[in-house]
């Protein structure tokens, strides 16, 4: 799945068409099993959480990894005012140090005071496969409270496989073009079989460029890499922001080094303890309770073209529907320079990228509107590329690529085939009548996938760590609220902090109440009462 974080800064987060949603890292760790078989889970469909909790790991760092845990990093400029890049090496696989290594890219901006100096403070925008470093760079260095910058180096790696550290890339340009606009609501056996087909090649492309690398990209190893960044870093312990899929990386780093957790702030959470396939199923029916909240305010507004006052959200979905479904018979221009057309696929992709922000909807009706009046898809391209991270020159970055290697590593695929996701059209189409089908076609994706899970889900507890703030939004579409309250429930010293509002996640999204909460946290170590609620 895909958690992205999709501000009006920069976003990482969910993919649908082409790896499930980002914005749900369908992801748990190599470290954990869990209860009964993933068979047995599927055809339960996942209902229950796992019972396995992830364990932490020794204290004592192995005499084996002692090269990297003492390595110096040597810092150069990294063509970006005020930051400081840097490589960092860890092992390929951490049961095989001797077997290799992995280059990880380091990046910082030095505290700049006034003020006692706290530490790190690593940040992580999720995905998986959103880049730390850009993230970094383009907003957390320079837009996070200048309070908190004054007392911190802000630190981003990039996870393995991700970005700027050994990214794995399983289509060029052109191929990820097509694979972008594959219908993922078949309507035969003939759009089907194109379906698959589409899985199985992005698969055998990712396979081809990393086959190494594509064993050792999962959650748990990249929640390593962190702390022997924060050994070299010269820590005693890892301060921590991460948002949407960054939660997970977070608590998972809690559950292996709970002695070495600082300040962790878990914002837009998930829940470590489900399948794959009820991530999906919940994270559909959190783009659902979006949409439904985007078309309340849709119809209110006087250039909404699902609509007018009076129409109700259901009704809006319909409309909407009803044009996915005249795109899928009749896609229109958008005057692309590469000749792209507006497909159903793409559309879609379009809408569910604005409901990670409000501050977007109003760009999403114009979009509509043009599409659906002026037959003009420009607008909802724009929306799909940006969800992509496509450039204008037709280039992807490797966020696809590195969302569905973690994603399909981390957990037991959702489905094996599709007569399975057949089976469960029901109950995704009752999720979200406007994005169901859909989003279950596209949880087949890691049915294909050329190298088996090394994960399963499981429960985290973190016994012995610091308190750890975990924050929800009680609309969010990508990680919906329940996930940060099971996540809350399993982490032993969490601290629920929640936001009463629309889009993923909360922190710097102007609720004065929810910034002054982690401000004071990250700053004074007073974590928020449990239970506190900001709107």
């Amino acid at each position: 799945m895909h958690t992205r974080r999709t501000h009006r800064r920069t976003r990482t987060g969910t993919t649908l068409l082409a790896a499930a949603l980002l914005a749900t890292a369908c992801s748990a760790g190599g470290a954990s099993t869990s209860a009964g078989s993933p068979a047995a889970q599927e055809a339960a469909g996942a209902t229950t959480a796992a019972q396995t909790t992830l364990a932490a790991l020794p204290e004592a760092t192995p005499s084996s990894l002692a090269p990297y845990y003492g390595q110096k990093l040597s810092w150069r400029d990294c063509g970006v005012p005020g930051f400081q890049c840097a490589t960092m090496k860890a092992p390929l696989d951490y049961a095989k140090p001797a077997d290799g290594d992995v280059r990880l890219a380091v990046a910082r901006k030095k505290a700049t005071g006034p003020g006692k100096r706290l530490g790190s403070l690593l940040v992580n925008p999720g995905g998986p496969g959103g880049s730390a470093i850009g993230y970094l760079q383009q907003y957390a260095g320079i837009g996070y409270p200048a309070e908190v910058r004054a007392r911190y180096d802000m630190v981003a790696v990039d996870p393995r496989g991700v970005a700027r550290s050994e990214p794995v890339e399983c289509l060029d340009g052109p191929r990820m073009d097509a694979y972008t606009k594959t219908d993922v609501t078949p309507d035969d056996a003939r759009e089907t079989d194109l379906l698959v087909a589409a899985y199985k090649g992005f698969a055998e492309g990712c396979g081809a460029d990393a086959p190494k690398l594509l064993r050792h990209v999962s959650t748990v190893e990249a929640a390593r890499d962190m702390d022997v960044l924060r050994a070299v870093l010269g820590d005693e312990k890892l301060s921590y922001v991460g948002a949407s899929y960054g939660t997970f990386l977070g608590a998972t780093y809690a559950g292996l080094f709970p002695a070495r957790t600082g300040r962790l702030v878990l914002d837009g959470a998930m829940d470590p303890s489900l399948s794959a396939r009820r991530l999906n199923l919940e994270q559909t029916a959190g783009f659902e309770t979006a949409f439904q909240s985007f078309a309340k305010d849709c119809v209110q507004q006087p250039d909404c073209p699902l609509g007018g006052k009076g129409t109700s959200p259901d009704q809006v979905g319909k409309n909407l529907k009803a044009f996915f479904d005249d795109l899928d018979a009749k896609p229109v221009p958008t005057g692309d320079a590469d000749g792209r057309k507006l497909t159903e696929s793409l559309a879609t992709t379009g809408v569910i990228a604005a409901m990670y922000d409000e501050g977007a909807w109003q760009q999403l009706r114009e979009a509509l509107g043009s599409a659906m009046k002026q037959h003009d898809g420009a607008g909802l391209l724009v929306l799909s590329d940006s969800y992509y991270e496509r450039g204008a020159d037709g280039r992807y970055s490797n966020l696809m690529s590195a969302n569905a290697a973690v994603n399909c590593l981390d957990l037991p695929a959702a489905f094996s085939s599709p007569d399975q996701v057949r089976a469960a059209l029901p109950d995704f189409e009752k999720a979200s009548p406007v994005f169901g089908e859909g989003l279950a076609w596209s949880s087949l994706n890691c049915a294909y996938w050329p190298v088996q899970p090394s994960g399963e889900p499981h429960r985290i507890e973190a016994a012995g760590a610091t308190p750890i703030v975990v924050v929800g939004t009680t609309r969010d579409p990508a990680t919906p609220y329940r996930w940060a309250q099971s996540l809350a429930g399993q982490l032993s010293s969490a601290r629920l902090l929640t936001y009463e509002g629309d889009g993923h996640t909360a922190y710097g999204r102007g609720s004065t109440c929810i910034d002054t909460a982690i401000n004071t946290y990250l700053l004074r170590g007073t974590p928020p009462a449990d239970g506190t609620r900001c709107s």
